[in-house]
């Protein structure tokens, strides 16, 4: 598996699950994009989904697309439409559909942890108001691959148990609506339901 994200704490979270879960048969290959642009990414996304992955996992934290898009100047396309546009095209190309996964999270990744200890649906304004709310549960939380890949206690290890929990209150939010971007949600489910984790979580 090809896993892209525009930061490591995906790819140091599902390092974690791949390290936890010996029957695991995976190789896990982390691709961050030189450039977080969305089309730099989508580029990178369709250049592997015609290598020698089974699957390329494109992870996406939308607060990061919402903040392009503060920022973007006169003239510039819309980068949530650039977003959807691309998720478009690697979901429903033919060259792709078979192979491509796309996992949003929205705002950000840690709203999927959040999820293993409470059902909400909050659309969180970004990374700093989610982490107060995480660290009701989490209270030593941080995005260090220190803590992340903690010996004995790691990321991984210390959600396990509520995996089956927050994966139902995904459920309960639904997928990623394009015609409703602000709204929450957590598609980390997909990864974990893939086919060839099937039966194992």
């Amino acid at each position: 598996f090809a896993i892209v994200a525009d930061g490591e704490t995906e790819i140091w979270y599902l390092q974690m699950m791949k390290q936890n879960e010996r029957q695991v048969r995976l190789t896990i290959k982390p691709e961050l994009p030189k450039k977080k642009r969305i089309e730099d990414q989508c580029e990178l996304v369709c250049k592997l989904a015609q290598g020698e992955y089974d699957k390329v996992f494109w992870i996406v934290d939308l607060d990061q697309i919402t903040k392009e898009q503060r920022e973007a100047t006169g003239g510039k396309k819309d980068p949530m439409r650039t977003f959807i546009e691309c998720r478009e095209k690697v979901l429903h190309g033919k060259k792709y559909a078979k192979r491509v996964r796309v996992i949003v999270n929205n705002p950000c990744l840690e709203f999927w942890f959040l999820l293993h200890y409470t059902h909400t649906d909050k659309s969180f304004g970004g990374y700093e108001e989610l982490a107060k709310a995480l660290k009701k549960h989490m209270k030593d939380y941080n995005k260090s691959e220190g803590y992340f890949k903690q010996k004995n206690n790691d990321i991984y290890l210390k959600l396990k148990p509520r995996l089956k929990k927050a994966m139902e209150h995904s459920d309960r939010l639904g997928s990623f609506e394009p015609k409703d971007p602000s709204r929450a949600v957590s598609e980390m489910p997909q990864f974990f339901r893939t086919e060839e984790l099937n039966g194992l979580f």
